[in-house]
Protein backbone atom coordinates (compact mmCIF):
# COMPACT_ATOMS: atom_id res chain seq x y z
CA UNK A 1 0.00 0.00 0.00
CA UNK A 2 3.09 2.51 0.23
CA UNK A 3 2.50 2.83 -3.62
CA UNK A 4 -0.76 4.26 -3.07
CA UNK A 5 -0.57 6.30 -0.30
CA UNK A 6 3.00 7.97 -1.77
CA UNK A 7 1.44 8.58 -4.77
CA UNK A 8 -1.52 9.65 -3.27
CA UNK A 9 0.65 12.67 -1.19
CA UNK A 10 2.97 13.39 -4.18
CA UNK A 11 0.46 13.99 -6.61
CA UNK A 12 -1.71 16.38 -3.88
CA UNK A 13 1.47 18.25 -3.14
CA UNK A 14 2.41 18.62 -6.66
CA UNK A 15 -1.23 19.78 -7.53
CA UNK A 16 -1.43 22.09 -5.09
CA UNK A 17 1.87 23.92 -5.77
CA UNK A 18 0.58 24.14 -9.47
CA UNK A 19 -2.78 25.51 -8.79
CA UNK A 20 -1.18 27.94 -6.05
CA UNK A 21 1.71 28.93 -8.80
CA UNK A 22 -1.09 29.68 -11.49
CA UNK A 23 -2.51 31.79 -8.95
CA UNK A 24 0.29 33.97 -8.14
CA UNK A 25 1.98 33.82 -11.57
CA UNK A 26 -0.73 33.38 -14.38
CA UNK A 27 -1.91 37.05 -15.19
CA UNK A 28 -2.28 36.67 -18.45
CA UNK A 29 -3.02 33.35 -21.11
CA UNK A 30 0.62 31.82 -22.13
CA UNK A 31 0.55 30.24 -25.64
CA UNK A 32 2.24 27.50 -25.95
CA UNK A 33 0.66 26.21 -29.43
CA UNK A 34 -0.53 28.79 -30.78
CA UNK A 35 -4.11 29.52 -29.59
CA UNK A 36 -4.73 25.13 -30.01
CA UNK A 37 -2.60 24.77 -26.15
CA UNK A 38 -1.96 27.27 -23.33
CA UNK A 39 -1.50 27.62 -20.37
CA UNK A 40 -4.68 30.32 -19.01
CA UNK A 41 -5.97 31.29 -15.38
CA UNK A 42 -9.43 30.19 -14.95
CA UNK A 43 -11.53 29.33 -11.89
CA UNK A 44 -14.18 26.76 -11.10
CA UNK A 45 -16.72 26.81 -8.67
CA UNK A 46 -18.45 23.24 -9.47
CA UNK A 47 -17.33 19.97 -9.97
CA UNK A 48 -15.99 18.02 -13.17
CA UNK A 49 -16.38 20.32 -16.18
CA UNK A 50 -18.28 22.83 -14.22
CA UNK A 51 -21.34 21.24 -13.33
CA UNK A 52 -22.34 22.83 -10.74
CA UNK A 53 -24.42 21.55 -7.23
CA UNK A 54 -26.36 23.02 -4.12
CA UNK A 55 -23.80 24.76 -2.26
CA UNK A 56 -24.81 22.37 0.82
CA UNK A 57 -24.62 19.08 -1.23
CA UNK A 58 -21.19 19.61 -3.59
CA UNK A 59 -18.93 19.69 -0.66
CA UNK A 60 -20.29 16.05 1.01
CA UNK A 61 -20.70 14.62 -1.62
CA UNK A 62 -17.22 15.55 -2.68
CA UNK A 63 -15.75 14.31 1.15
CA UNK A 64 -18.13 11.38 0.51
CA UNK A 65 -16.48 10.23 -2.88
CA UNK A 66 -13.08 10.79 -1.37
CA UNK A 67 -13.79 8.51 1.89
CA UNK A 68 -15.28 5.70 -0.22
CA UNK A 69 -12.74 5.69 -2.63
CA UNK A 70 -9.81 5.36 -0.26
CA UNK A 71 -11.75 2.64 1.45
CA UNK A 72 -11.90 1.16 -1.68
CA UNK A 73 -8.70 1.45 -3.20
CA UNK A 74 -7.05 -0.01 0.43
CA UNK A 75 -9.23 -3.02 -0.34
CA UNK A 76 -8.99 -3.26 -3.56
CA UNK A 77 -5.35 -1.72 -5.14
CA UNK A 78 -3.44 -5.24 -5.22
CA UNK A 79 -0.67 -4.20 -7.99
CA UNK A 80 1.60 -1.95 -8.11
CA UNK A 81 -0.20 -0.27 -11.28
CA UNK A 82 -3.78 -0.03 -9.26
CA UNK A 83 -1.76 1.45 -6.08
CA UNK A 84 -0.41 4.30 -8.10
CA UNK A 85 -3.76 4.67 -10.05
CA UNK A 86 -6.27 5.29 -6.93
CA UNK A 87 -3.19 7.14 -5.28
CA UNK A 88 -3.40 9.40 -8.53
CA UNK A 89 -6.75 9.72 -8.10
CA UNK A 90 -7.19 10.32 -4.49
CA UNK A 91 -4.14 13.09 -4.53
CA UNK A 92 -5.37 14.63 -7.44
CA UNK A 93 -8.96 14.67 -5.35
CA UNK A 94 -7.49 15.97 -2.50
CA UNK A 95 -5.11 18.79 -4.38
CA UNK A 96 -8.16 20.07 -5.59
CA UNK A 97 -10.44 19.80 -2.14
CA UNK A 98 -7.23 22.05 -0.91
CA UNK A 99 -7.27 24.67 -3.99
CA UNK A 100 -10.99 24.76 -3.01
CA UNK A 101 -10.80 25.53 0.94
CA UNK A 102 -9.59 29.43 0.85
CA UNK A 103 -12.72 30.41 -1.01
CA UNK A 104 -14.62 27.95 -2.97
CA UNK A 105 -12.81 28.05 -6.10
CA UNK A 106 -10.86 25.30 -7.86
CA UNK A 107 -7.83 27.08 -10.02
CA UNK A 108 -7.33 25.85 -13.31
CA UNK A 109 -4.97 26.44 -15.73
CA UNK A 110 -4.02 24.11 -18.95
CA UNK A 111 -6.12 24.99 -21.58
CA UNK A 112 -6.35 22.98 -24.82
CA UNK A 113 -8.64 23.64 -27.76
CA UNK A 114 -12.63 24.08 -26.70
CA UNK A 115 -11.91 21.70 -24.20
CA UNK A 116 -12.86 23.07 -20.65
CA UNK A 117 -9.47 24.06 -19.01
CA UNK A 118 -8.27 22.23 -16.18
CA UNK A 119 -5.63 21.15 -13.79
CA UNK A 120 -2.54 19.13 -12.66
CA UNK A 121 -5.08 17.40 -10.04
CA UNK A 122 -7.52 16.85 -13.08
CA UNK A 123 -4.72 15.45 -15.22
CA UNK A 124 -4.02 12.98 -12.16
CA UNK A 125 -7.41 11.81 -11.77
CA UNK A 126 -7.43 11.13 -15.45
CA UNK A 127 -4.05 9.80 -15.55
CA UNK A 128 -5.52 7.57 -12.83
CA UNK A 129 -8.41 6.35 -13.77
CA UNK A 130 -7.14 5.58 -17.28
CA UNK A 131 -4.28 3.14 -15.34
CA UNK A 132 -7.42 1.41 -13.43
CA UNK A 133 -8.82 0.62 -16.76
CA UNK A 134 -5.51 -0.87 -18.77
CA UNK A 135 -5.07 -2.83 -15.97
CA UNK A 136 -8.87 -4.35 -16.21
CA UNK A 137 -8.26 -4.79 -19.75
CA UNK A 138 -5.10 -6.27 -19.43
CA UNK A 139 -6.78 -8.97 -16.56
CA UNK A 140 -9.01 -9.67 -18.57
CA UNK A 141 -7.65 -10.52 -21.46
CA UNK A 142 -4.69 -12.13 -19.41
CA UNK A 143 -8.29 -14.73 -18.11
CA UNK A 144 -9.32 -15.37 -21.59
CA UNK A 145 -6.03 -16.23 -22.92
CA UNK A 146 -5.60 -18.71 -20.25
Amino acid sequence: MRFLWLTAVLSAGVGVLAAHSANVWLDTRIALIGDAVGLQHSTNPGIAWGVRLPPVVQPILILVALIFLSWFAWRNAQTRIAQVAFGLVLGGGAANVIDRLPDGLVTDFFQVGSFPIFNLADSCITIGVGLLLLELLIERWRGRAE
